[in-house]
Order: C-alpha cells, then sequence, then structure tokens
C-alpha cells in the first residue's frame, strides 16, 4: 500500500468527551501518515478527553466545533468509539446531519466500537452490513442493519470494526476506502489516477 496515497483527502473526525483513546488516535495517524489531513470535530471548542476503557489519559486538541464544520467541505468521516463518547454524539442533531450529508453525497464512513449508535440516531443503520462492539448488535439488528461478528466489513461507503483489538484489519481497510475516494479526486480533476501498490 502507498504511504501517500491519500494526498488532498479531507477526513473529519467527529468525537467528544471520553472517546476511546486508540480508537481515534490509531487510524488518525495511519490517515496522516498515508497523506490525508485529518480534522478532529467536536460539540465544543478547546479539547476532549481520551480514555483507555474506563481510564482517563490524554486531551486531544479540537480542530472545529460541529456548529462550524460542513460536510462539503471533507471527503470522508472517521466515528471511534468509547461508550460514553459515542451516547452524548449520538443525540447531537449537527453530528446526525454530518453523517447524513456525507452519506446522501455517498462518501465514506469509518466507524469502530459504539460509532454506530451514531448511525443509527441518524436514521442510516436500516439494510446496511456492519459490525460493532458486541454489546450493541442487537441496537443495530432492531434498527434494521445486519450486523456481523467480524473484525472488519465493507458495505459500499462503509467500514466498520468491533473494537480495538481490531485496529490493524480497521486502518488497513479505512486507509484503501478512502484511496479510491483519493483517485476518483485525481480524474474528476483531469489528472492522472493514482495506482495503487501491491
Amino acid at each position: 500500500m502507498a504511504e501517500k496515497n491519500l494526498s488532498g483527502i479531507r477526513v473529519a473526525i467527529l468525537a467528544t468527551d471520553l472517546f476511546e483513546e486508540s480508537e481515534l488516535v490509531k487510524p488518525k495517524e495511519a490517515l496522516d501518515r498515508a497523506g490525508a489531513q485529518t480534522t478532529v470535530i467536536a460539540p465544543h471548542a478547546g479539547e476532549i478527553q481520551a480514555v483507555q476503557h474506563d481510564t482517563k489519559t490524554q486531551k486531544i486538541k479540537v480542530d472545529q466545533t460541529l456548529d462550524e464544520a460542513r460536510f462539503g467541505d471533507f471527503d470522508a468521516v472517521l466515528l471511534p468509539g468509547g461508550a460514553l463518547n459515542a451516547d452524548a454524539l449520538r443525540v447531537e442533531r449537527k453530528a446526525q446531519q454530518f453523517v447524513q450529508e456525507m452519506d446522501r453525497a455517498g462518501k465514506p464512513i469509518a466507524v469502530i466500537c459504539h460509532g454506530p449508535w451514531l448511525l443509527i440516531s441518524a436514521g442510516l443503520a436500516r439494510g446496511r452490513k456492519l459490525t460493532s462492539y458486541h454489546t450493541i448488535q442487537d441496537d443495530l439488528k432492531n434498527a434494521g442493519a445486519n450486523w456481523q461478528d467480524s473484525e472488519v466489513v465493507r458495505d459500499r461507503n462503509w467500514v466498520s470494526s468491533r473494537q480495538p483489538s481490531d485496529l490493524p484489519a480497521f486502518n488497513r481497510e479505512v486507509v484503501s476506502l478512502f484511496a479510491e475516494v483519493s483517485g476518483a479526486k485525481v480524474q474528476s480533476q483531469g489528472g492522472p489516477k493514482s495506482s495503487e501498490a501491491a
């Protein structure tokens, strides 16, 4: 996989306090290494608190608030997990609208752990194939999703994983999915299609 195949791709990372640290930090690092421009978007300005399970760790700088963010400025979105993060974010109307508009435009959505709660509250889960942390599988099934117990699931413009131990597979698939957008952007701008290394 080419290291810089996401050059020019703008990725929104939607999160709030008490997100699962590795599920934001590790995918962000993978995206940054691949050349993407990542932007952390939260309901409030300043910083958001990370956790490892139930232990507070570092704080992450917020780049934009939900009030400031415009879905048209981004090519893809990442939704990290953490039960309290996801539970708080799912009731934010502007977060719901953001993922609704991204999905309507066919832009990639990467989601892990409890992150799919936002997709449920946004009314997007019905008929979609995805995975999540095992404790919310009933929520997804009840919302009409086709839930699978797999380390990573790809369904059209969505990619999902269950938990931090799935991050290596999740990160590979996220970069692969987002690279398809990168290639499409290059073509639409009249440049050569980016080649993918085997």
